[in-house]
Protein backbone atom coordinates (compact mmCIF):
# COMPACT_ATOMS: atom_id res chain seq x y z
CA UNK A 1 0.00 0.00 0.00
CA UNK A 2 2.71 2.20 0.58
CA UNK A 3 4.63 1.41 -2.57
CA UNK A 4 1.58 2.45 -4.48
CA UNK A 5 1.01 5.47 -2.73
CA UNK A 6 4.37 6.75 -3.30
CA UNK A 7 4.20 5.71 -7.36
CA UNK A 8 1.32 7.93 -7.34
CA UNK A 9 2.94 10.89 -5.12
CA UNK A 10 6.15 10.61 -7.64
CA UNK A 11 4.08 10.53 -10.81
CA UNK A 12 5.12 7.02 -11.76
CA UNK A 13 4.40 5.47 -15.17
CA UNK A 14 0.09 4.57 -15.09
CA UNK A 15 1.97 1.01 -15.79
CA UNK A 16 3.89 0.91 -13.21
CA UNK A 17 1.15 1.81 -11.06
CA UNK A 18 -1.09 -0.61 -12.45
CA UNK A 19 1.46 -3.76 -11.87
CA UNK A 20 1.96 -2.62 -7.97
CA UNK A 21 -1.78 -2.49 -7.50
CA UNK A 22 -2.16 -6.64 -8.95
CA UNK A 23 0.74 -7.28 -6.51
CA UNK A 24 -0.82 -5.53 -3.73
CA UNK A 25 -4.12 -7.53 -4.38
CA UNK A 26 -2.33 -10.57 -4.83
CA UNK A 27 -1.07 -10.63 -1.67
CA UNK A 28 -4.41 -9.46 0.42
CA UNK A 29 -6.18 -12.42 -1.04
CA UNK A 30 -2.69 -14.75 0.19
CA UNK A 31 -3.07 -12.93 3.44
CA UNK A 32 -6.85 -13.28 3.75
CA UNK A 33 -6.38 -17.14 3.15
CA UNK A 34 -3.63 -17.89 5.79
CA UNK A 35 -6.54 -16.28 8.14
CA UNK A 36 -9.06 -18.12 7.22
CA UNK A 37 -6.73 -21.19 7.63
CA UNK A 38 -6.37 -20.26 11.44
CA UNK A 39 -10.06 -19.96 11.70
CA UNK A 40 -11.33 -23.09 13.85
CA UNK A 41 -13.27 -26.04 12.51
CA UNK A 42 -16.02 -25.78 14.69
CA UNK A 43 -16.80 -22.63 13.19
CA UNK A 44 -20.32 -22.99 11.47
CA UNK A 45 -20.14 -19.64 9.70
CA UNK A 46 -17.82 -17.55 7.63
CA UNK A 47 -18.95 -14.39 5.87
CA UNK A 48 -15.79 -14.26 4.18
CA UNK A 49 -16.05 -17.62 2.62
CA UNK A 50 -20.10 -16.70 1.75
CA UNK A 51 -19.62 -13.85 -0.11
CA UNK A 52 -17.23 -15.08 -2.03
CA UNK A 53 -19.12 -17.86 -2.74
CA UNK A 54 -21.70 -15.80 -3.88
CA UNK A 55 -19.47 -13.92 -6.05
CA UNK A 56 -18.03 -16.48 -7.63
CA UNK A 57 -21.56 -17.95 -8.28
CA UNK A 58 -23.09 -14.53 -9.78
CA UNK A 59 -25.48 -14.11 -7.14
CA UNK A 60 -24.14 -10.82 -7.29
CA UNK A 61 -20.69 -8.91 -7.80
CA UNK A 62 -19.26 -5.19 -7.89
CA UNK A 63 -20.93 -3.49 -10.60
CA UNK A 64 -18.63 -1.43 -13.32
CA UNK A 65 -15.91 -4.26 -12.49
CA UNK A 66 -14.09 -4.47 -15.83
CA UNK A 67 -13.73 -0.18 -15.10
CA UNK A 68 -12.37 -0.61 -11.39
CA UNK A 69 -15.88 -0.57 -9.94
CA UNK A 70 -17.34 1.96 -7.62
CA UNK A 71 -17.65 1.06 -3.49
CA UNK A 72 -21.67 0.56 -2.70
CA UNK A 73 -22.58 -0.42 -5.85
CA UNK A 74 -23.69 -4.16 -7.27
CA UNK A 75 -25.39 -5.85 -10.06
CA UNK A 76 -27.69 -9.15 -9.35
CA UNK A 77 -26.78 -11.93 -11.52
CA UNK A 78 -29.23 -14.72 -12.38
CA UNK A 79 -29.61 -16.69 -9.28
CA UNK A 80 -29.32 -13.41 -7.64
CA UNK A 81 -32.22 -11.83 -9.42
CA UNK A 82 -34.30 -14.95 -8.78
CA UNK A 83 -33.85 -14.85 -4.74
CA UNK A 84 -34.61 -11.12 -4.90
CA UNK A 85 -37.76 -11.79 -6.73
CA UNK A 86 -38.73 -14.41 -4.51
CA UNK A 87 -38.22 -12.34 -1.49
CA UNK A 88 -39.87 -9.07 -2.49
CA UNK A 89 -42.98 -11.60 -3.42
CA UNK A 90 -43.26 -13.11 -0.15
CA UNK A 91 -42.96 -9.61 1.17
CA UNK A 92 -46.04 -8.85 -0.48
CA UNK A 93 -47.98 -11.71 -0.06
CA UNK A 94 -47.47 -11.36 3.55
CA UNK A 95 -47.65 -8.05 4.17
CA UNK A 96 -50.11 -6.50 1.26
CA UNK A 97 -52.09 -9.04 0.28
CA UNK A 98 -52.66 -10.73 3.17
CA UNK A 99 -53.53 -7.02 5.21
CA UNK A 100 -55.33 -5.70 2.24
CA UNK A 101 -52.67 -2.87 1.65
CA UNK A 102 -52.68 -0.47 -0.66
CA UNK A 103 -49.96 -0.37 -3.27
CA UNK A 104 -48.19 2.44 -5.35
CA UNK A 105 -45.06 2.95 -8.11
CA UNK A 106 -44.28 6.45 -7.18
CA UNK A 107 -41.53 8.73 -9.46
CA UNK A 108 -37.67 7.60 -7.97
CA UNK A 109 -36.83 11.73 -9.25
CA UNK A 110 -37.99 13.49 -6.35
CA UNK A 111 -38.28 17.57 -6.69
CA UNK A 112 -36.45 19.95 -3.56
CA UNK A 113 -39.47 21.10 -1.93
CA UNK A 114 -41.15 17.94 -1.21
CA UNK A 115 -37.44 16.69 0.66
CA UNK A 116 -37.56 20.22 2.00
CA UNK A 117 -41.01 19.63 3.79
CA UNK A 118 -40.06 16.44 4.74
CA UNK A 119 -36.93 17.45 6.46
CA UNK A 120 -34.21 15.63 4.00
CA UNK A 121 -32.71 18.47 2.65
CA UNK A 122 -31.49 19.95 6.09
CA UNK A 123 -30.95 17.30 8.18
CA UNK A 124 -30.81 13.91 5.99
CA UNK A 125 -26.41 13.86 6.90
CA UNK A 126 -23.87 12.10 8.06
CA UNK A 127 -21.19 13.57 10.34
CA UNK A 128 -18.00 13.14 8.32
CA UNK A 129 -13.83 14.10 8.94
CA UNK A 130 -11.22 14.76 5.98
CA UNK A 131 -7.87 13.75 5.73
CA UNK A 132 -6.07 17.18 5.78
CA UNK A 133 -3.21 16.11 3.10
CA UNK A 134 -5.10 13.41 1.15
CA UNK A 135 -8.22 14.41 0.93
CA UNK A 136 -9.88 11.13 1.88
CA UNK A 137 -13.14 10.90 3.78
CA UNK A 138 -14.25 8.92 6.99
CA UNK A 139 -17.27 8.56 8.51
CA UNK A 140 -17.00 10.33 12.24
CA UNK A 141 -18.88 7.48 13.82
CA UNK A 142 -17.09 4.56 12.33
CA UNK A 143 -13.83 6.40 12.38
CA UNK A 144 -14.18 6.60 16.33
CA UNK A 145 -15.67 3.13 16.98
CA UNK A 146 -12.69 1.13 15.00
CA UNK A 147 -10.29 3.61 16.82
CA UNK A 148 -11.30 2.66 20.12
CA UNK A 149 -11.85 -0.71 19.83
CA UNK A 150 -8.19 -0.17 18.45
CA UNK A 151 -7.33 0.88 21.89
CA UNK A 152 -8.89 -1.19 23.98
CA UNK A 153 -7.60 -4.39 22.17
CA UNK A 154 -4.33 -2.22 23.00
CA UNK A 155 -2.18 -4.75 25.90
CA UNK A 156 -0.71 -1.48 26.78
CA UNK A 157 -4.27 0.16 28.10
CA UNK A 158 -5.03 0.55 31.29
CA UNK A 159 -8.40 -0.75 32.56
CA UNK A 160 -10.18 2.40 33.18
CA UNK A 161 -9.39 3.90 29.63
CA UNK A 162 -10.93 0.54 27.97
CA UNK A 163 -14.00 1.08 30.23
CA UNK A 164 -14.15 4.36 29.13
CA UNK A 165 -13.59 3.65 25.75
CA UNK A 166 -16.67 0.80 25.75
CA UNK A 167 -19.03 2.96 27.20
CA UNK A 168 -18.24 6.06 24.41
CA UNK A 169 -18.81 3.29 21.71
CA UNK A 170 -22.35 2.50 23.38
CA UNK A 171 -23.27 6.06 23.17
CA UNK A 172 -22.28 6.83 20.12
CA UNK A 173 -25.00 6.63 18.24
CA UNK A 174 -26.79 9.24 20.31
CA UNK A 175 -23.93 11.19 19.93
CA UNK A 176 -24.26 15.03 18.92
CA UNK A 177 -21.69 16.45 17.02
CA UNK A 178 -19.96 18.64 19.75
CA UNK A 179 -19.85 15.47 21.60
CA UNK A 180 -18.27 13.33 18.83
CA UNK A 181 -15.50 16.29 17.92
CA UNK A 182 -14.55 16.42 21.43
CA UNK A 183 -13.84 12.29 21.65
CA UNK A 184 -12.02 12.49 18.47
CA UNK A 185 -9.78 15.81 20.30
CA UNK A 186 -9.54 14.05 23.57
CA UNK A 187 -8.04 10.65 22.11
CA UNK A 188 -6.20 12.30 19.29
CA UNK A 189 -7.10 10.41 16.32
CA UNK A 190 -5.46 10.82 13.18
CA UNK A 191 -6.57 9.23 9.77
CA UNK A 192 -6.46 5.27 9.82
CA UNK A 193 -4.71 5.52 6.38
CA UNK A 194 -2.19 7.96 6.40
CA UNK A 195 -1.51 9.24 9.89
CA UNK A 196 -2.14 12.84 9.14
CA UNK A 197 -3.81 14.82 10.80
CA UNK A 198 -8.38 15.17 10.17
CA UNK A 199 -11.07 18.07 9.90
CA UNK A 200 -13.53 18.99 12.33
CA UNK A 201 -16.75 17.23 12.09
CA UNK A 202 -18.24 18.31 8.83
CA UNK A 203 -22.26 17.28 7.92
CA UNK A 204 -22.51 15.59 5.08
CA UNK A 205 -26.11 15.20 3.39
CA UNK A 206 -26.74 11.78 1.93
CA UNK A 207 -28.85 12.62 -1.11
CA UNK A 208 -28.08 12.56 -4.67
CA UNK A 209 -28.63 15.94 -5.86
CA UNK A 210 -29.77 16.74 -9.79
CA UNK A 211 -31.37 18.62 -11.82
CA UNK A 212 -34.86 18.37 -13.94
CA UNK A 213 -35.16 19.81 -16.84
CA UNK A 214 -32.79 20.89 -19.58
CA UNK A 215 -32.69 24.90 -17.88
CA UNK A 216 -31.09 23.37 -14.51
CA UNK A 217 -33.76 25.68 -12.45
CA UNK A 218 -36.14 22.88 -11.23
CA UNK A 219 -33.46 21.30 -8.31
CA UNK A 220 -34.04 17.35 -7.31
CA UNK A 221 -32.92 14.42 -6.36
CA UNK A 222 -32.96 10.83 -6.19
CA UNK A 223 -35.07 9.81 -3.36
CA UNK A 224 -33.53 8.32 -0.06
CA UNK A 225 -36.77 6.45 0.77
CA UNK A 226 -39.74 5.61 -0.38
CA UNK A 227 -42.12 7.09 2.16
CA UNK A 228 -42.43 10.31 0.35
CA UNK A 229 -44.36 8.93 -2.76
CA UNK A 230 -46.83 7.36 -0.28
CA UNK A 231 -47.38 10.30 1.93
CA UNK A 232 -48.32 13.10 -0.62
CA UNK A 233 -50.34 10.63 -2.43
CA UNK A 234 -52.40 10.15 0.51
CA UNK A 235 -55.25 12.00 -0.39
CA UNK A 236 -55.87 9.91 -3.66
CA UNK A 237 -55.41 6.74 -1.46
CA UNK A 238 -57.91 8.27 1.27
CA UNK A 239 -60.31 8.72 -1.87
CA UNK A 240 -59.53 5.33 -2.87
CA UNK A 241 -59.91 3.88 0.74
CA UNK A 242 -63.74 5.27 0.41
CA UNK A 243 -62.68 8.19 2.94
CA UNK A 244 -62.29 5.84 5.57
CA UNK A 245 -59.55 5.09 8.26
CA UNK A 246 -57.60 2.82 9.11
CA UNK A 247 -55.37 1.92 5.98
CA UNK A 248 -52.04 1.03 5.26
CA UNK A 249 -49.89 2.11 2.29
CA UNK A 250 -47.13 0.25 0.93
CA UNK A 251 -44.46 0.63 -1.31
CA UNK A 252 -41.64 -1.11 -3.16
CA UNK A 253 -38.44 0.23 -5.64
CA UNK A 254 -35.31 1.95 -5.26
CA UNK A 255 -33.85 4.36 -2.79
CA UNK A 256 -30.15 6.15 -3.29
CA UNK A 257 -27.99 7.62 -0.37
CA UNK A 258 -24.92 8.58 -0.70
CA UNK A 259 -22.56 7.06 1.70
CA UNK A 260 -19.53 8.14 3.09
CA UNK A 261 -17.78 4.85 3.46
CA UNK A 262 -19.88 1.82 2.28
CA UNK A 263 -19.11 -1.40 3.54
CA UNK A 264 -20.10 -4.81 4.85
CA UNK A 265 -21.13 -5.85 1.21
CA UNK A 266 -24.55 -5.35 0.56
CA UNK A 267 -25.83 -3.93 3.96
CA UNK A 268 -24.16 -0.68 3.75
CA UNK A 269 -25.17 0.72 -0.27
CA UNK A 270 -25.45 3.77 -2.12
CA UNK A 271 -28.64 2.15 -4.18
CA UNK A 272 -30.95 -0.51 -2.89
CA UNK A 273 -34.33 -1.54 -3.03
CA UNK A 274 -36.49 -0.77 0.40
CA UNK A 275 -40.00 -2.28 0.77
CA UNK A 276 -42.23 -0.11 2.69
CA UNK A 277 -44.92 0.16 5.05
CA UNK A 278 -47.44 3.94 6.65
CA UNK A 279 -49.76 3.33 8.67
CA UNK A 280 -52.72 6.11 8.36
CA UNK A 281 -55.00 6.42 11.32
CA UNK A 282 -57.52 8.60 12.83
CA UNK A 283 -55.31 11.06 15.18
CA UNK A 284 -58.33 10.67 18.01
CA UNK A 285 -58.20 6.33 17.58
CA UNK A 286 -55.60 4.92 17.24
CA UNK A 287 -56.24 1.69 17.84
CA UNK A 288 -56.10 -1.59 15.50
CA UNK A 289 -58.64 -4.70 15.18
CA UNK A 290 -55.79 -6.81 15.09
CA UNK A 291 -53.89 -5.75 18.33
CA UNK A 292 -55.22 -7.92 20.30
CA UNK A 293 -53.65 -11.13 18.73
CA UNK A 294 -50.36 -9.94 19.09
CA UNK A 295 -49.86 -8.16 22.02
CA UNK A 296 -48.63 -10.82 24.29
CA UNK A 297 -46.22 -11.61 21.85
CA UNK A 298 -42.64 -10.55 22.85
CA UNK A 299 -39.85 -8.42 20.91
CA UNK A 300 -36.37 -6.99 21.75
CA UNK A 301 -36.85 -3.62 21.91
CA UNK A 302 -33.92 -0.83 22.47
CA UNK A 303 -35.28 2.43 24.01
CA UNK A 304 -34.21 5.90 23.19
CA UNK A 305 -33.51 6.21 27.12
CA UNK A 306 -31.52 2.90 27.03
CA UNK A 307 -29.37 3.77 24.37
CA UNK A 308 -28.34 7.20 25.77
CA UNK A 309 -27.83 5.52 28.94
CA UNK A 310 -25.65 2.72 27.54
CA UNK A 311 -28.18 -0.03 28.68
CA UNK A 312 -28.75 -3.28 26.63
CA UNK A 313 -31.92 -3.93 24.79
CA UNK A 314 -34.71 -5.41 26.50
CA UNK A 315 -37.04 -8.12 25.91
CA UNK A 316 -40.85 -6.78 26.44
CA UNK A 317 -44.32 -7.85 25.31
CA UNK A 318 -45.64 -5.53 22.60
CA UNK A 319 -48.92 -5.11 25.39
CA UNK A 320 -46.42 -3.43 27.71
CA UNK A 321 -44.43 -1.58 25.49
CA UNK A 322 -48.17 0.18 24.50
CA UNK A 323 -49.33 0.69 28.15
CA UNK A 324 -46.00 2.01 28.77
CA UNK A 325 -45.44 4.94 25.78
CA UNK A 326 -42.36 2.64 24.40
CA UNK A 327 -44.87 2.36 21.51
CA UNK A 328 -47.01 4.90 20.84
CA UNK A 329 -50.18 2.79 19.73
CA UNK A 330 -51.78 -0.12 18.72
CA UNK A 331 -51.07 0.65 15.53
CA UNK A 332 -47.52 1.02 15.63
Amino acid sequence: GDLVRKLKADGAPELDIKKAVAELKTRKKILEDKELSFVSESQTFDRTRMEDLLKRRFFFDQSFAIYGGITGQYDFGPMGCAFKANLLNAWRSFFVLEEQMLEVDCSVLTPEPVLKASGHVDRFADLMVKDTKSGECFRLDHLIKAQLEKLCADKKTDQATKDECADIVIKLDGMTKDEMAAVLKKYNMKSPTTGNDLTEPIEFNLMFGTQIGPTGLIKGFLRPETAQGIFVNFKRLLEFNSDKLPFAAAQIGNAFRNEISPRSGLIRVREFTMAEIEHFCDPSDKSHPKFVDVKDDKLMLYSACNQMDGKSAQLVSIGEAVATGLVANETL
